[in-house]
């Protein structure tokens, strides 16, 4: 154990994990990146390394500039000219993939479509003809609202085509914050569909569409809506003059459309993510930089061949499918699986049963929905061959070492290398993430920094923490996929992400550096819980939690405490075979304890059926530290069930 003064600013690294799997002498031969010198040589001179991944894409006009400016205003490429979509579509027509699959999409019901890239091209352009036709021009935002279906791809690289910015917002939000994006925006258009399905039932989008538009001061920026008919459930919801149905607007288009020219620095899209207080930040990624970055960590990361069919469970609505299902795999002329519906209907396995139907290799999904599986239990993946992967990946929050593991062994088979991936909607694409082939994995770790990338820990007075410390991570240089604004309101993003060390990215994420140089991170910083000058990252009671076999997910926050300053309260969910008593809540509490240590035991535990979460699946701490500590709840638009805190708070209550 490794103690670190609270006062220093640093987070003490507590938890332990000493078991390592470096790659199997197999992939290490066949991986597409095997000489660990690259680290080095990016080190040496970034620009280099990044301009020759540039070279790698299709150009209309060379750069002068690889990059100019320091940060927070670093500007990438200056002077090129290219095309997102001419990158993810056009310059695979002259190759063998012209009639390769590109999306493979599957419906909740079952329905199947399969496009080309040939296909998707065609479909790309009609549209972006009907955006045309619609009025829409180079610097217009559109708003898209759809569910998991292929329209959405198809609408993001019109966008890009013509040289528009997209604006995606998850399906699950509701009209009001749908209005609050769209006015932030000041959309031309909406792209939105009748409905889409989940677990069976039908998600009225068109009805919060329409909700959107008729609330207090609507959006009077938006001149037309165009929508997919999915359900067949708003064919007399459609407002005449406003209105259009999908295929009606594609009816007649060419099926060319000569791509826009675009400035490296032109934007590509806006996405709105929740800050902890305040509106919502549109994040704002640019053309070059965003489309380099995302193209050369899916090429390295995830080790992708020519014959490999990837899956990435994320929802488009979120950064992880625009850069890991959109443009990161097309840039790569990758064969991507696109699933419309929940994990578990018409039953639980329906993962693994798109995985062995579509013989996925690769697959890219969230520890939240790993631990959800890991509560479901080992039968449902044992009711499928998935022997064709070959490689998986996390995204979203850091993984539990023990989530981890079982991801490796019950879905992997042990022979599928793990890779851990850190990185935000504001980065763009992954910044730490293991390279498969030359990295030793470590369960709960995200290991090195992606080459090029300059990543360190700093206490609070800015001061780097060594190997064995916690403290807050930062990035020290720039990166091509950066943000480069919040849309409208440049203070905010200064003070937000380049205030606190100057001209430093913080990231506002706990992370601790182990012997070997490798990152574990710790959790957001407003998550770190100072118990009698001990400043724990939830992450590591979380993880000494779930490492309990009666343990599926935890959640943890501090509570105010007139002697230790803060309490640890532990919320959990146990697995479907275990019954809740006080006999368990003693045992976790032990567990802890032996696994960390006694500063780290909760002073409370409460079960819970399941943890409060945002619509992206996160645990949202926030509202579990105010129902720990009784205050207003605020704010729970983005919550997937309110009710489930309503019930939390019942229960805390009790306790007390």
């Amino acid at each position: 154990m490794v103690e670190n003064s609270g006062s220093s600013g640093s987070i003490d690294a507590l938890l332990q994990e000493e078991r390592t799997f470096p790659p199997s002498p197999n992939f290490a031969k066949q991986a597409n990146v095997s000489d660990p010198a690259i680290y080095e040589t990016a080190a040496k001179d970034p620009e280099a390394f990044w301009a020759k991944f540039a070279e790698e894409l299709d150009w209309f006009k060379k750069w002068d500039t690889v990059l100019e400016g320091d940060p927070p205003h670093a500007k990438w490429f200056i002077g090129g000219k290219l095309n997102v979509s001419y990158n993810c579509l056009d310059r695979h027509l002259t190759t063998s993939r012209r009639n390769k699959a590109a999306i493979v999409w599957e419906g909740e019901p079952g329905d199947r479509r399969v496009y080309t890239y040939w296909d998707l091209y065609r479909e790309v352009c009609q549209f972006a003809n009907g955006l045309k036709s619609l009025g829409v021009e180079k610097g217009d935002r559109v708003t898209i609202y759809l569910p998991m279906v292929p329209e959405l791809p198809i609408a993001m690289l019109a966008c890009a085509r013509i040289g528009a910015a997209h604006s995606v917002v998850f399906g699950g939000f509701s009209a009001e914050s749908l209005r609050d994006r769209l006015n932030d925006s000041e959309s031309k258009i909406m792209i939105t569909a009748d409905g889409g399905y989940r677990r069976g039932g039908i998600v009225p989008l068109k009805q919060n569409a329409d909700d959107s538009l008729d609330l207090e001061g609507g959006a009077p920026t938006v001149e037309k809506v165009v929508v997919v008919r999915r359900t067949e459930t708003a064919d007399d919801k459609m407002v005449d003059g406003r209105d259009i149905w999908w295929h009606d607007l594609m009816e007649g288009q060419p099926l060319t459309c000569e791509p826009e020219q675009m400035d490296s620095e032109d934007m590509l899209y806006l996405l709105y993510t929740s800050g902890t207080t305040g509106k919502p930040k549109g994040i704002v990624h640019t053309t070059a930089g965003y489309l380099l970055g995302t193209y050369a960590t899916f090429k390295w990361i995830f080790d992708i061949k020519e014959n490999d069919t990837y899956w990435c469970t994320a929802d488009i609505g979120w950064v992880t499918g625009h850069s890991y299902i959109v443009y990161g795999p097309l840039a790569n002329g990758a064969t991507s699986v696109m699933y419309e519906g929940s994990p578990d209907y018409p039953d639980r396995d329906r993962f693994w049963a798109v995985v062995a139907k579509y013989g996925v290799t690769i697959l890219y999904t969230a520890p939240t929905a790993i631990r959800t599986f890991m509560r479901w239990g080992e039968s449902y993946p044992q009711r499928h061959d998935m022997s064709s992967l070959r490689l998986l990946g996390s995204v979203g929050e850091p993984i539990n070492p023990e989530a981890w593991i079982w991801y490796h062994k019950n879905i992997g088979g042990g022979r599928c290398p793990v890779v851990d991936t850190w990185w935000q909607t504001e980065t763009g694409s992954i910044l730490i993430a293991p390279l498969p082939g030359i990295t030793t994995l470590k369960p709960g770790s995200a290991t090195k920094a992606f080459p090029g990338i300059e990543a360190e820990i700093l206490d609070e007075q800015g001061n780097p923490v060594g190997p064995g410390g916690g403290g807050y991570l930062t990035i020290k240089k720039p990166w091509p996929s950066m943000l480069r604004t919040i849309y409208g309101d440049h203070d905010r993003y200064i003070e937000q992400y380049w205030s606190r060390y100057p001209d430093i990215y913080f990231t506002a994420d706990g992370a601790k550096l182990d012997e070997d140089g490798d990152f574990w991170l710790l959790g957001r910083v407003d998550d770190v819980i100072n118990v009698s000058g001990h400043r724990i990252g939830t992450m590591e009671v979380e993880s000494a939690l779930v490492d309990n076999p009666k343990v599926a997910e935890a959640a943890c926050i501090g509570k105010a405490h007139e002697i230790k300053g803060q309490a640890v309260v532990a919320f959990v969910t146990l697995k479907d075979t275990v019954a809740m008593s006080d006999d368990v809540i003693v045992e976790l509490k032990a567990h802890v304890a032996g696994k960390i240590g006694a500063m780290a035991r909760p002073d409370d535990i409460i079960f819970a059926a399941e943890l409060p979460k945002t619509r992206s699946g996160k645990i949202m701490r926030r509202l579990l530290r105010d129902v720990a500590e009784g205050r207003a709840l605020g704010d729970t638009t983005t919550l997937a069930d309110p009710a489930v805190v309503d019930s939390l708070k019942e229960q805390y209550g009790d306790e007390e």
